[in-house]
């Protein structure tokens, strides 16, 4: 059997691992026409496509995320034997990808990667704002927080917590408005429906609030969106209690309806466990996020 060059390995795991080309060659200290080189020999080594090349960006292939978790471990353990020498976290450097809905984007996340940035300033960190589950096994991102439970092997989730969504309207809205009292009183308030109308509106009939789809006025497929309508007085829309808390001028109303009970889950792919970078940004959103 040809042994492989580790060079080129290492090249594969860096391109997979750090997002692009670029950053890889970075981190290696290569050019990028160099590192691009390198994976192409791996590939014609191999006989197998490790990357879909998308324009100007990569794609782990299906072959390339199952070769890289055997990969990772040996790639990580480099990068942890280069830290332990240095005995510094400062020097944790690379791309640590998070997707949020957008709402946990715009209100949750700031104070926390705040907090990403002080510890490991090297990192570079991108967070992906879409309410779209990412599929991390393209490697879309690297982490995610979802409201679901992981439900495609080499998934590993951790539930953190359960949190609360309640119903609220900005407080120019209750001035105006007589606040509703029960699921009818809301049914018939300036609702806002957020995604497919239809699926909202049978959603929230299986909570006990009769509307219909030709009741909604507004809807938005974008979270923040809708909850910007509500800050300015437009309608009324529920909202997790973390996000709510963090916004001025809105007020939760008291309609008589338990609270909706909604997971919160950190999901990473089995592969990227090992690497200290992700390891280091899993842990500090698992303290903040339990904090929450």
């Amino acid at each position: 059997m040809k042994s492989l060059d580790w060079n080129l390995l290492r090249a594969f795991h860096a391109a997979a691992t750090r997002g692009s080309l670029s950053a890889a060659a970075r981190h290696l200290g290569l050019t990028q026409p160099t590192l691009s080189r390198q994976i192409i020999a791996l590939e014609a080594d191999l006989g197998v496509e490790l990357f879909e090349r998308i324009g100007r960006r990569l794609f782990l292939s299906s072959t390339g995320a199952a070769l890289l978790e055997h990969i990772q471990l040996m790639g990580d353990a480099a990068d942890a034997f280069c830290l332990s020498a240095r005995g510094d976290i400062n020097g944790l450097s690379g791309r640590v990808s998070i997707s949020a809905t957008d709402t946990y984007s715009a209100y949750i996340l700031p104070e926390i990667v705040a907090r990403i940035r002080l510890e490991a300033p090297q990192l570079a960190v991108t967070v992906l704002s879409s309410n779209d589950l990412s599929d991390l096994h393209r490697r879309e991102a690297d982490i995610a927080i979802r409201h679901l439970a992981p439900d495609r092997k080499g998934l590993a989730g951790q539930r953190l917590r359960d949190t609360e969504a309640f119903f609220y309207a900005s407080d120019g809205w209750v001035a105006r408005n007589r606040a509703p009292r029960s699921a009818t009183d809301l049914a018939a308030c300036d609702l806002i429906a957020i995604d497919d109308v239809g699926r909202y509106a049978a959603y929230l009939r299986d909570i006990g609030i009769p509307v219909r789809e030709a009741d909604f006025r507004l809807s938005s497929s974008s979270g923040a969106a809708v909850w910007q309508m509500v800050r300015q007085g437009l309608g009324v829309a529920p909202m997790l209690r973390e996000v709510a808390e963090r916004t001025p001028g809105v007020t939760r109303l008291p309609v008589d309806l338990p609270a909706i009970v909604v997971p919160v889950w950190l999901v990473t792919h089995e592969g990227l466990q090992a690497s200290p970078r992700i390891r280091l940004v899993r842990n500090i959103l698992s303290e903040e996020l339990a904090r929450l």
